[in-house]
């Protein structure tokens, strides 16, 4: 009787979906226990590894809003724009979770989905990811890496916890193009009840989605992605709570919350960013030394921050043609910077 209880907690805390194997790359689903805003709640997420090899470091993937972790993995499209299979290939263990709110991870109410909420459940899979209690390894080096709104939380998690060896910030910088951004809203995003596709989920009218079609201009740059990606995209899309969002783009995105970074930090965006580059968002994205100048300000010494840019991509830029190029950048960095 008295194992009962074990049992059913060694279940709850982590359950593991089959291993699936394509071209080195050995992926399982698995949910871990985090504190929501509201009580328990659990964050899942798909480790994937080198094929009969586990390093001992891993990327901890956080995707942006009205995403969940198929961003890393996107089904329907050339295994090509996997971040999670091409960095397995490569040697290199990635955990991409579903935030809090958003694919098999717990969804609780928007209201208090808020940016502290989402940090403080990172910082937790993080502890989960060093005790082995994810895969069974207990990885010595974790790096968070996020991509637009997941930035914002990842930069928040870094400066709040000090808990991580390295951070990769991509689609994000400090200055949003404020006047895109308002039209992006109000033009592109719907509550999710309205939405065909997500109303099934029930969600309170505070989480919200893009409305069919619009990630496409919001997202990519029209001469830099296939159509079958944008469309495989719009399948795989997701919720965001607006007030959490809200408090991310503040307390994320445009304070310099970085400044309390105290480890390596890549930044990377795409040249054709919409959201984050042009002359609306005062940033100019059209190379690297250009983009360090005016972002550096924003970062201590310890960050010893460096940028990217990748040529002809929009916010999404792990989904562009080229994404290939990102990847070998961050590789590179990885190494150089931290020995993984």
């Amino acid at each position: 009787m008295k194992l009962l209880p074990v049992l059913v907690a060694v279940l709850a805390f982590s359950a593991t979906a089959p291993a699936a194997h394509a071209s080195g790359a050995d992926c399982a689903i698995t949910a871990v226990p985090v504190s929501g805003p509201t009580g328990p709640a659990t964050v899942s997420g798909q480790l994937c590894t080198p094929v009969g090899a586990n390093p001992g470091s891993i990327q901890l993937l956080v995707h942006g809003g009205t995403y969940n972790r198929a961003y890393w993995d996107l089904p329907g499209v050339p295994e090509s724009y996997s971040y999670q299979r091409n960095m397995a290939r490569e040697g290199r263990a990635t955990f991409a979770v579903d935030r809090l709110g958003a694919g098999a991870s717990t969804r609780p109410p928007s209201l208090p989905l808020l940016i502290s909420a989402e940090a403080r459940s990172l910082h937790e899979v993080v502890q989960h990811l060093r005790a082995g209690r994810i895969g069974g390894t207990a990885y010595e080096k974790v790096v968070t890496v996020g991509h637009s709104v997941g930035s914002g939380i990842v930069a928040a998690e870094a400066a709040t916890y000090r808990d991580v060896d390295g951070v990769v910030l991509s689609g994000i910088t400090h200055l949003p193009a404020v006047p895109v951004l308002a039209l992006g809203a109000a033009l592109g995003l719907q509550p999710v009840f309205l939405d065909d596709a997500l109303a099934r989920l029930g969600s309170d009218p505070l989480y919200f989605t893009t409305r069919p079609g619009a990630r496409a201009g919001l997202f990519y740059s029209p001469d830099g992605a296939e159509q079958a990606v944008v469309a495989a995209d719009e399948a795989a899309k997701d919720q965001v709570s607006v007030p959490g969002m809200g408090t991310v783009a503040v307390f994320g995105i445009v304070l310099p919350t970085t400044r309390g970074i105290d480890v390596p930090v890549f930044q990377a965006v795409g040249t054709d960013d919409v959201l984050f580059c042009g002359l609306l968002a005062v940033r100019d994205c059209s190379n690297a030394s250009s983009l360090r100048s005016q972002e550096a300000p924003y970062y201590g010494p310890e960050a010893q921050l460096e940028t990217y840019v990748l040529p002809g991509a929009g916010h999404s830029l792990a989904l562009h043609r080229n994404a290939e190029d990102y990847r070998d950048a961050t590789r590179a960095w990885l190494s150089a910077k931290l020995g993984m």
